[in-house]
């Protein structure tokens, strides 16, 4: 089962100050997050090609989505449906006024914002695309998650660990240095 929703980044143009537009899958069972690329101007035909960017990378996975979680934007129109019913997915819409019920799809945005976005000054939509792809990496195969036993979504178990010294331990960094990461070195 996974969620969409949407936020928004203000960004420093040639034309001064505006919003891009961003959209997030989110699967609601291993936290997984697909971030797409950013737009100035989200309509239903935007919205509709994201999804079936979503669908075609998620597809052939062990357990292709099945249902998706959406708040009733208008931008959900009746293609954007009918794009989710071509893939085999049904959608979901949740209740009027309710965002809490949207609740983990929000806090990923949250997260995103207070770890990475709030730490730039967003110079465009390739800017933008670069850091949400960057820390969308960082959150699906370093980042650890609590509901997870702190593994990262994108990521098996890893065998017991003996104690190992300081000298065995890498600093990795990631978002240009904002995010740092601690991992045993190669032997």
């Amino acid at each position: 089962m996974w969620t969409i929703d949407f936020f928004s980044v203000k960004s420093m143009t040639a034309r001064g100050l505006r919003d891009l537009y961003v959209m997030v899958f989110l699967n609601l069972q291993t936290r997984e997050a697909i971030v797409t690329e950013s737009t100035y101007r989200p309509n239903s035909a935007w919205v509709c090609r994201q999804t079936k960017m979503f669908t075609e990378q998620t597809m052939d996975r062990e357990k292709p989505p099945a249902i998706l979680i959406h708040d009733r934007d208008t931008k959900y129109t009746k293609k954007f449906r009918e794009t989710m019913e071509s893939a085999g997915m049904k959608t979901n819409p949740l209740p009027k006024a309710s965002p809490n019920l949207n609740g983990r799809c929000e806090r990923f945005i949250e997260t995103i914002k207070l770890e990475c976005l709030n730490k730039f000054i967003v110079f465009g939509k390739k800017h933008l695309d670069y850091l949400t792809d960057e820390f969308t990496s960082y959150y699906n195969t370093k980042r650890s998650h609590m509901e997870r036993d702190h593994l990262s979504p994108i990521r098996e178990e890893p065998d017991e660990v003996e104690t190992i010294s300081i000298n065995q331990i890498e600093v990795r960094k990631y978002v240009g240095g904002l995010i740092k990461s601690f991992e045993r070195k190669v032997a």
